[in-house]
């Protein structure tokens, strides 16, 4: 399972349910990394889609404690126990966590692989990535070279996790599928 993010120098992610900035080659980055895969986000973060609606050409997996909330073109699941079921019939590499921040704490520690877009500046944040410089068991694999969109510097990094908790507590065999 992969986690894919855009972290300011402090990690930050977010303020105030929005992202920090948007830079179009990220969000083209995003896009070419997930289609046709599953993401895996939080319900917050969904919301601050246009429309509120799904990504297309992708299976989104929600998270969400409301029991009540069923977007149309999207899987909910209301725990980890939840998300394993539904995910254990897709390959690892399918798999890609996308925000929000309570959604990365919580799967980190299941990703082998991190593809974080380091933006060279600082911005008034109140929701953050898990710092993977300072993480148990995750390195920087590579990083490209240092890109620049209306002013803004960043570069696309890899990291990996050499240590990923078990993901799949449920396999295929002792699930019943429809």
């Amino acid at each position: 399972m992969k986690l894919i993010a855009a972290v300011d120098e402090n990690w930050g992610i977010g303020y105030q349910g929005r992202l920090l900035t948007r830079i179009s080659a990220d969000q083209k980055h995003f896009k070419e990394m997930t289609m046709g895969h599953v993401v895996i986000l939080g319900r917050k973060t969904l919301e601050e889609f246009p429309g509120g609606r799904p990504l297309a050409g992708r299976t989104n997996i929600i998270l969400s404690r409301n029991t009540e909330y069923q977007p149309d073109g999207a899987i909910v699941v209301h725990s980890i126990e939840e998300l394993h079921k539904k995910i254990v019939k897709y390959d690892r590499d399918d798999l890609y966590v996308i925000g929000g921040e309570s959604v990365y704490r919580l799967l980190v520690p299941y990703c082998d692989t991190g593809i974080i877009t380091k933006i060279s500046r600082s911005y008034t944040a109140d929701a953050f990535l898990p710092n993977l410089d300072r993480a148990d068991g995750w390195k920087l694999e590579s990083e490209d070279k240092i890109q620049e969109e209306k002013g803004i510097s960043f570069r696309f990094c890899l990291y990996r996790n050499k240590n990923p908790k078990k993901l799949n507590i449920l396999t295929k065999k002792n699930i019943d599928f429809d």
